[in-house]
């Protein structure tokens, strides 16, 4: 990938995707990168759309709003509806098998994790859904330092939480690993 990352991370209000935006803007400025950090989410609380977009780049940015996708994280139905059509050829796009499910076609190159269904099976606690989408999309995308952003996790994950969302954050990695879904069987997964 070019050194241009626009990244959007979508999903429903309480999902915890602003957060993960800001920690995500923070690890690339930690590692040296210039970014800009944005967000809107409608006026319910929870439930309502949600969407946070990160620049990323080397090179100073010029315009703060996201508009070519270079990755998409799609954690509801909504957002995958809502967003589908920004996207380009060879923008990375993940889903949430938990709650995406569909239409696909094969030229997106989605890939699709389990993701909430991972986080309260194996952490027990839905919450950090967001700490593991994170890890998926770091490790699809490689966009920052695997132990920078561990590091910010512990710094701004609230209440004491470090600890288990750095376990979220690791086993999205291990996820990522384990291969995507895909709605026929096979591995959707993009090569890197």
């Amino acid at each position: 990938m070019g050194n241009r990352q626009e990244v959007l991370l979508t999903g429903a209000g309480g999902q915890g995707l602003i957060l993960a935006s800001i920690m995500l803007a923070e690890a690339a400025v930690n590692d040296n990168k210039n970014v800009v950090q944005s967000q809107s989410y409608g006026p319910e609380a929870r439930g309502g759309a949600s969407m946070a977009g990160v620049i990323i780049d080397i090179d100073t940015i010029e315009c703060p709003k996201v508009e070519n996708p270079t990755v998409l994280l799609c954690m509801n139905q909504a957002s995958f509806n809502k967003y589908m059509p920004m996207v380009k050829p060879g923008c990375i796009v993940i889903v949430d098998s938990t709650f995406v499910k569909g239409p696909f076609r094969e030229e997106n190159k989605i890939q699709m994790y389990p993701i909430t269904s991972t986080a309260k099976e194996d952490l027990k606690r839905e919450v950090v859904a967001n700490m593991l989408a994170l890890g998926v999309v770091n490790a699809a995308a490689d966009l920052i330092d695997r132990d920078i952003f561990r590091k910010v996790i512990i710094k701004l994950a609230p209440g004491g939480s470090g600890e288990l969302n750095q376990q979220a954050f690791d086993l999205g990695y291990r996820l990522y690993e384990q291969g995507a879904e895909h709605d026929s069987g096979q591995s959707a997964r993009t090569s890197r």
